[in-house]
């Protein structure tokens, strides 16, 4: 299933996509996709469904973040291995592991905004795993049963802030809209092979990344099950696994995000984002 929020910011419905790509109304059914609500009993009620028996949606509908309130935003870092090559860093030991402020989170075609005082905004394509249920000191083996479905999120970066600003990596990855997420959850069943899926970033048209995730140094059921033995993860909470080569920072000159451009990132079974980078007002 694809599973999504539309609707006004701040407005937003839950829906699903049908077999015939169209939206439909959930609300009657389920209040929304947030820590509350997403389980898997609620997962099997909506299998039951007769989705031909829901409203449709307009397509010009506004499509918010596929995800509301997550009680946690995570992170990894350099969790591709060419990646970490583009940037003349070690391959990590364990999981490099951040974490993105939830104010952050827009839909997958709202405006990114660029911060003041920016100077060197990047763009990272990922996909995200979201938690189903509690999950602590879960094993490799059974890591999987507690994943809800994936999502493509951008992880968006102030290089400038990140970097060089001391301290963690939260203040040049929280600004407000450094967080599209989605167009849709997409349950497991709808993947075929979540270790082989294509990822794309576009800057104006052009190709900068052109990855894999089989390239992922550590797996979505590793880092769940690495994570689980430091604090629980609860439904709901969005952990983003790392980017393939390509941003901005690792080209040489390094390329930067400017007022007027535009972004597309695109991730094999699980949707499309498009955005306009606009300056604070």
């Amino acid at each position: 299933m694809k599973l999504l929020r539309f609707g006004e910011k701040g407005k937003e419905k839950p829906g699903i996509l049908d077999q015939n790509k169209k939206i439909r109304d959930l609300s009657g059914h389920i209040d929304d996709f947030d820590s509350k609500n997403i389980n898997f009993a609620n997962l099997e009620k909506i299998k039951k469904i007769d989705l031909n028996s829901l409203p449709i949606i307009d397509s010009s509908t506004r499509i918010g973040s596929c995800i509301a309130t997550p009680g946690k935003f995570l992170a990894v870092g350099l969790n591709f291995s060419d990646h970490a090559k583009e940037v003349k860093s070690n391959l990590p030991k364990e999981p490099m592991i951040f974490s993105k402020a939830t104010s952050c989170i827009i839909g997958p075609h709202d405006d990114i905004v660029i911060p003041r005082n920016s100077t060197q905004l990047d763009w990272e394509v990922e996909i995200a795993f979201v938690i189903g249920k509690e999950a602590k000191y879960v094993s490799l083996e059974h890591a999987e049963e507690y994943i809800f479905g994936y999502c493509l999120v951008d992880d968006v970066s102030e290089r400038d802030w990140q970097k060089n600003r001391s301290g963690q990596f939260i203040k040049g990855k929280s600004g407000d809209t450094f967080g599209p997420i989605g167009p849709y959850l997409v349950t497991k069943e709808e993947i075929k092979d979540v270790n082989n899926l294509n990822m794309i970033t576009k800057v104006n048209g052009e190709i900068k990344q052109d990855g894999n995730t089989d390239k992922m140094i550590f797996s979505m059921n590793y880092i769940l099950s690495y994570l689980s033995n430091f604090m629980s993860l609860q439904p709901g909470d969005i952990v983003t696994t790392g980017t393939p080569p390509g941003v901005g920072a690792g080209m040489n000159p390094p390329q930067f995000l400017k007022t007027g451009d535009v972004i597309e990132l695109e991730i094999e079974s699980l949707g499309a984002q498009k955005h306009n980078l606009v300056s604070e007002q």
